[in-house]
């Protein structure tokens, strides 16, 4: 019994702080009363609001193609590439004080995409631009002779188009690249670009000038060279320059996009959409009060149709949704609608197990067991079924998050949150709160 109550205390202290942290206000001005009053120095619960996705906040939505057609001569696939590309737009992106940007990645046949949103961004040409700005840079080795000349006459020909046949792409790009700075020439005093790469940058940068010692290595920027100087020695440490008789304004642009990002591939704008701030709060309230709606109506369906136990499901049902909703806020979980509704969906799925479990003590009233064998018994043979439907629940939603897409991600991610948290509340919150129920003698299993 007294591991019961404790248990039952540690239970009751959870609730408590998962109430405030999702909801502050409600301790908060006990706590300043109390600290004005009796001149206490207790802390308040900080009160973070919830992070809204695109569809409830209003903001821009891009879809961009991706050209993977040359990242295989760099020794690299276009999963890996995209996985670049996405880092690179979200430093740019995040530069211009747009936090957290969300950027996917896609594949429909043979075509790759990038999905990007923006949200409190409502501008599309301001989202345009902190993405399409972003230069593409990288280093590309002379060809041999013969490849040239072969390439050249195929074109004449109409083939090969898409081929440099001049210069061959390598690893090194600009996904390498730690950062770049405005520079003079030190004989002619022109400005030019200086780059620092990366550990990796530097290795590569290292091997291409001894291997091409003698050759040009060209620096293109935006499928289009701007440098091709002839290696005169191996250059080791990580430094090269980029020259292109540049004015000053220019070099410093240069030096300031490339600082803010360089793409490992090129990307071309598909789509543009806008959700105005207004749909997105009109679409949030309706959001809120569905939810309040649908956890209202099974509250007052489990107590008429459980009477005492329902009770006990509405207040596990009620530490349900504060437990899950400080979740949303403490990871933090990105609400978007369809997120929304996958919670609403669980608020059902959280007094599943409890049904399940009223059901089976119902049965063993009926062969005349006390009313503590029956709840014992009830929640022993109902575990089984129980764990069953999550555990299937819980599976798809991992299906659904792996292979969807950002909205279905949305709704499989709070469904699988939902799942586990609801599994917490029917078997272990229930069953402390049904254990010490019992305990009371009025009640009665005939009409409670």
């Amino acid at each position: 019994m007294k591991q019961a109550t404790a248990l039952l205390l540690a239970v009751i202290a959870l609730l408590l702080f998962a109430g405030a942290a999702s909801y502050p206000r409600l301790i908060n001005g006990p706590i300043e009363y109390a600290n004005k009053s009796l001149g206490l120095g207790i802390g308040k619960f900080p009160d973070a609001p919830f992070k809204l996705g695109l569809d409830l906040q209003g903001g821009t939505h891009l879809v961009y193609h991706a050209d993977v057609s040359g990242v295989a001569d760099r020794g690299l696939t276009p999963s890996e590439a995209l996985e670049s590309v996405r880092g690179v737009i979200e430093k740019r992106v995040n530069l211009f004080g747009v936090t957290e940007p969300i950027v996917q990645i896609e594949k429909t046949a043979n075509d790759w995409r990038l999905i990007v949103e923006l949200a409190g961004v409502t501008d599309v040409n301001q989202a345009i631009k902190l993405i399409g700005e972003t230069p593409f840079l990288e280093f590309r080795t002379q060809r041999p002779a013969d490849e040239a000349t072969a390439i050249q006459q195929a074109q004449l020909s109409g083939e090969r188009l898409n081929e440099d046949p001049l210069f061959i792409p390598t690893e090194l790009t600009g996904a390498h690249l730690r950062n770049s700075q405005l520079q003079f020439d030190s004989t002619t005093n022109q400005p030019i670009v200086g780059l620092t790469f990366d550990n990796e940058g530097a290795r590569l940068f290292e091997t291409l000038t001894r291997d091409n010692l003698g050759k040009q290595i060209a620096i293109y920027l935006d499928g289009a060279p701007i440098s091709a100087p002839t290696v005169q020695t191996i250059i080791t440490g990580g430094q090269a320059v980029i020259t292109g008789n540049f004015t000053l304004p220019e070099a410093q642009e240069l030096a300031s996009r490339l600082n803010a990002g360089a793409l490992p591939v090129p990307i071309e704008l598909l789509s543009q959409q806008t959700v105005g701030p207004s749909l997105g709060k009109a679409s949030l309230d309706q959001s809120v009060l569905a939810g309040l709606y649908g956890t209202l109506l099974v509250a007052v369906f489990m107590v008429l149709f459980y009477r005492a136990s329902g009770v006990v499901a509405v207040i596990a049902l009620a530490g349900y949704v504060a437990v899950i909703l400080a979740m949303y806020k403490i990871v933090p979980v990105t609400l978007t609608l369809a997120g929304i509704a996958g919670f609403i969906l669980t608020i059902g799925m959280a007094v599943d197990g409890n049904i399940i479990v009223f059901e089976r003590t119902r049965e063993e009233l009926k062969q005349e067991k006390t009313l503590q064998d029956a709840v014992r018994d009830g929640f022993a043979r109902a575990w089984t079924s129980i764990r069953d439907g999550h555990f299937s629940t819980l599976i798809t939603a991992i299906i659904l998050y792996m292979f969807g897409t950002s909205f279905v991600k949305g709704f499989a991610l709070t469904l699988g949150i939902g799942v586990i948290i609801s599994l917490f509340s029917s078997i272990f919150v229930t069953r402390i709160l049904l254990a010490k129920l019992v305990e009371i003698k009025w009640i009665t299993p005939k009409w409670l």
